[in-house]
């Protein structure tokens, strides 16, 4: 991978702000993308990043080193599927798939999250970018039957995705 389909001269411009802002700054950014302090220091450390590749492998390594407790606090920054916080404008971008969706619908993913958060305790975490309700619906039933390590191994590679979409939005659009 040597080019991202929106590279820039921005996007260099954007990660070289990044990798040299203060630590304070660089902290709250990554926060905003993902709410693991671990994950955040662990992406930090990785700088400079001498391009989007590098940063983004940061991001997979970061991922693949956190803890049970650390994916928790990971989580803890998303909305439940099918209930995108509101007023914010991320976790309706990424939910965008299930806007204007059927009452019932939106019934059977309410019913589902509540059956999956009772065994799991916590939310199911999907990637959501360019997904219907009825695929998040479909892969939440899928994912059910999992035990609990199968589900935070998905869980953590869902989360990388998500870290991946949300660091080169970025990269992209470093005014944001």
């Amino acid at each position: 991978m040597t080019n991202h389909p929106h590279a820039s001269v921005d996007a260099a411009g954007a990660l070289a702000a990044l990798a040299a802002a203060p630590a304070a700054e660089l902290a709250k950014t990554l926060l905003e993308v993902c709410s693991s302090p671990s994950w955040a220091a662990a992406v930090a450390a990785a700088r400079p990043w001498s391009d989007r590749e590098s940063l983004l492998a940061a991001n997979a390594a970061a991922m693949a080193g956190l803890s049970t407790a650390d994916l928790g606090d990971a989580m803890a920054g998303h909305a439940r599927i099918g209930k995108p916080k509101a007023g914010d404008a991320t976790s309706e971008r990424e939910q965008a798939g299930i806007q204007g969706v059927d009452q019932a619908l939106l019934d059977d993913l309410q019913q589902a999250n509540a059956a999956y958060e009772a065994k799991f305790g916590h939310v199911f975490l999907i990637c959501a970018t360019g997904r219907t309700a009825e695929t998040m619906l479909a892969a939440l039933r899928e994912r059910f039957p999992n035990d609990a390590a199968t589900e935070a191994e998905i869980v953590r590679g869902e989360l990388r995705k998500i870290n991946d979409i949300r660091l080169n939005r970025l990269l992209d659009e470093p005014a944001h």
